[in-house]
């Protein structure tokens, strides 16, 4: 049954329609950095150089309102650059300067070209909303998100993320080329498109009160083990060498409710989870060198899971 209550597709609309002022095409992008925001996530986004991967991370950011920092990772910034340091005065006393991770939205641009120290300073921000200086604990702003950007692995002067790093990433999105007609619309709009102004349209607190009703959207147990059952097949499939951890179930679980929430009903159903499998499992799969050489590849995997685990029954 539909929800009596508040129907969150207001503000959610909001959000999209900002972004959309400046950012052509990238839907699933979208709608897949709304979907983390709103059940406490952090989104990857891969592709091409000049795909709008900073435009479109910057433009979601300020349109949620909130504080917003840009870090752009190069090769020589340290761990301290991100997090931030004690600076310490002749007479012994110290001042805590805080660094850009101090913020509601952090956009990570190409964290692939820093160096793993330095990607590593970011792990225990995204799984404890915290950092660490000097063993004292300093608590971030929530809501916390970070919007990593990153080029195809394996392109020149890139470090690869670890598998950890990568697994803290509830969704990765791929920002391709566009079509000719968003091309084309790219082109005709280039002098506002250069100059976009986003006001917020929503606030910190907003964010969290969404995120606290989302919490009560139901997942019935053979939903549940239906997520489960995804995720173990891909880690059971012979051309598999590293399936995707329980994050992986997490983020079907949490994706799933939101996208029921933003559906407007009060209840999961198999689209929710089947929708998000690919951008919550792809990057977590690791493929046998054999497969590779095959010609098999993540998404094909993922798509023989969906295609053979048994899809649940709607109850009436």
């Amino acid at each position: 049954m539909k929800r009596a209550t508040t129907d969150p597709r207001n503000i959610s609309q909001q959000i999209l329609t900002a972004v959309s002022q400046v950012v052509v095409g990238k839907e699933e992008v979208k709608s897949l950095l709304l979907t983390a925001l709103l059940c406490g996530g952090h989104v990857l986004i891969e592709g091409m150089a000049g795909t709008a991967k900073t435009l479109l991370g910057k433009s979601f950011a300020l349109a949620i309102g909130g504080a917003f920092k840009r870090v752009q990772l190069t090769a020589d910034l340290l761990p301290t650059d991100v997090t931030g340091f004690n600076l310490y005065a002749a007479n012994g006393s110290s001042k805590f300067i805080a660094g850009p991770i101090f913020a509601h939205i952090v956009l990570a641009d190409e964290l692939n070209r820093t160096t793993p120290r330095t990607q590593a300073a970011f792990l225990e921000a995204m799984q404890e909303r915290q950092v660490t200086i000097e063993g004292v604990t300093h608590d971030l702003p929530e809501p916390f998100m970070v919007i990593a950007s990153q080029l195809p692995v394996g392109g020149p002067g890139t470090y690869p993320l670890s598998d950890v790093q990568a697994d803290r990433f509830m969704f990765r999105a791929w920002s391709g080329y566009p079509t000719l007609d968003e091309e084309v619309a790219v082109i005709s709009h280039i002098d506002e498109l250069e100059e976009p102004d986003v006001k917020p349209v929503a606030s910190p607190e907003a964010i969290l009160e969404i995120r606290d009703e989302v919490k009560k959207i139901f997942v019935s147990p053979d939903l549940q083990r239906y997520a489960v059952s995804l995720v173990d097949r891909i880690r059971r499939d012979a051309d598999v060498a590293v399936g995707p951890s329980p994050r992986a179930t997490i983020a079907l679980h949490k994706g799933a409710r939101v996208q029921a929430y933003l559906d407007g009903r009060d209840y999961v159903i198999p689209d929710d989870i089947k929708q998000l499998a690919l951008p919550a499992t792809l990057h977590r799969v690791h493929l046998r060198s054999e497969a590779e050489l095959d010609g098999v590849s993540a998404e094909t995997v993922v798509r023989r899971a969906l295609d053979s685990v048994p899809v649940p029954k709607q109850q009436a």
